[in-house]
């Protein structure tokens, strides 16, 4: 459900990362090469980029498929930037939210992105409505799971969690909520990216030129690109890249060894 790409580093213009390679989001579109749920991404599609001297990314979204939109491929060849992310999407469920319901989503200098799915949506995640000022949930964007997780994240975020913090307990407290979900998050404020691979593909190259792309999955046959293990958290500058594994709440901890009986005498 839906693929995601963001980028780090030296200026490029949008196209050159999303539309030019072989296999980019914008192919990923109709035809994806590793997408485990779902065929094709026509529900809507969105990029956000940074602009030199100012903190809060630009937006450009649409509820239809990016290839049906030829003034995306104009704007994409002539805009430039040093970080970005984008998202093409199918939806998990059908609304009426329409452009409001594409990644990314957006809050300050954060651009955000939901690859998956929450089973059970939305009955399971009702007990997590408590956990949210109201002002957030009254604000949401789009009446579904990716924007409700968004939420979730974001409330972390401005609590004064760390970004890759904030992804690792949302998605530990959703998964614990509705087990079997897919929640590969992604995640930038133009200086870093943070993500997580939880039931889908994720990848990461760091380019030899300089930048760094995490990506559902790669644009390019470039032998560089590595996959990132299942339940794992990305964090990423744009140079460098750490992988820290994630504790799934499903899983049963080994009970203390016994302690060894004293020989009798």
């Amino acid at each position: 459900m839906c693929r995601h790409l963001a980028y780090l580093g030296p200026g490029e213009p949008l196209g050159r990362l999303l539309v030019a390679p072989p296999h980019g989001l914008f192919q990923q579109s109709w035809a994806p090469r590793r997408q485990r749920y779902g065929t094709v991404n026509a529900d809507g599609f969105g990029v956000g980029w940074y602009a030199e001297g100012d903190p809060v990314p630009a937006r450009y979204r649409r509820a239809g498929p990016i290839w049906a939109d030829p003034s995306f491929a104009d704007l994409a060849r002539v805009v430039r930037s040093t970080a970005l992310l984008a998202a093409v999407r199918d939806a998990t469920v059908p609304g009426a939210d329409q452009e409001a319901a594409a990644a990314p989503f957006a809050a300050g200098a954060w651009l955000f992105s939901h690859n998956g799915a929450v089973k059970g949506w939305p009955g399971s995640l009702t007990p997590l409505v408590t956990g949210l000022p109201a002002v957030d949930l009254l604000s949401l964007e789009a009446r579904n799971d990716s924007a409700f997780v968004w939420a979730l994240v974001l409330a972390r975020l401005r609590a004064g969690d760390e970004e890759g913090q904030a992804l690792a307990d949302t998605v530990v407290e959703v998964a614990e909520a509705a087990p079997g979900s897919r929640l590969n998050l992604l995640l930038t404020n133009g200086e870093t990216i943070a993500a997580t691979a939880w039931g889908d593909t994720l990848w990461y190259l760091t380019r030899p030129g300089g930048g760094t792309v995490v990506a559902s999955e790669p644009y390019d046959d470039d032998p560089h690109w590595q996959e990132v293990p299942d339940r794992t958290l990305l964090a990423a500058s744009g140079t460098d890249v750490l992988l820290t594994p994630l504790k799934d709440p499903g899983d049963t901890p080994e009970p203390p060894s016994a302690p060894p009986k004293e020989p009798r005498t």
